[in-house]
């Protein structure tokens, strides 16, 4: 009998095609779930993916825009970042919640923990819900050119369900902060 947690795909050999300080990318050759010759291209990311919900007392929220050069297109999404394989995944989303909005929090909860994408990248991601904020001055990187801002919570869900909210990071803390909220655990 096959267990769920038994791999019935194969590696034959792979090879390293491409890699940077964020991301490694393979060629793998594999024999199928099928039992046939195949091939696989994977995404290794090297970093954790991490994202906010900033939630003040009154339900307002802060989202950040910028441009997705890999989309070509702007998009609206929660504050978000990497964690460096040495660092807490909390302490990476403490400190991207700051550089990005200003904003820090002394009450934190783990919200979800996904796959982005699990058929071509491993890359995870882990998103919190932050409370109790204090605002400072945002100190976003050069690579980023973010515009904030501020919103009620219940309007966010409103751009998601319309699709102007389209990150998966985004989309999926989204809904899950608006069920924890209903349901009376925020």
């Amino acid at each position: 009998m096959i267990k769920e947690t038994d791999n019935p795909w194969k590696t034959l050999d792979i090879e390293k095609v491409y890699d940077n300080p964020w991301i490694t990318v393979t060629h793998e050759n594999v024999i199928t779930p099928g039992g046939t010759d195949g091939i696989y291209g994977k995404v290794h990311f090297k970093n954790l993916a991490v994202g906010v919900i900033p939630l003040d007392e009154d339900y307002n929220t802060w989202i950040v825009g910028q441009y997705r050069y890999t989309l070509e297109e702007y998009s609206w999404e929660i504050p978000e970042g990497g964690c460096p394989g040495e660092e807490e995944a909390l302490a990476s989303a403490k400190r991207e919640l700051e550089e990005e909005t200003g904003i820090s929090a002394t009450k934190w909860t783990t919200v979800i923990n996904l796959t982005t994408s699990n058929s071509v990248t491993d890359e995870r991601a882990v998103c919190y819900v932050a409370q109790e904020l204090s605002f400072g001055k945002s100190h976003p990187e050069d690579t980023e050119q973010l515009k904030v801002r501020k919103l009620p919570f219940d309007e966010l869900v409103e751009m998601t369900l319309k699709g102007e909210i389209t990150d998966a990071m985004s989309v999926s803390t989204i809904f899950k902060v608006k069920i924890m909220i209903d349901k009376g655990l925020l």
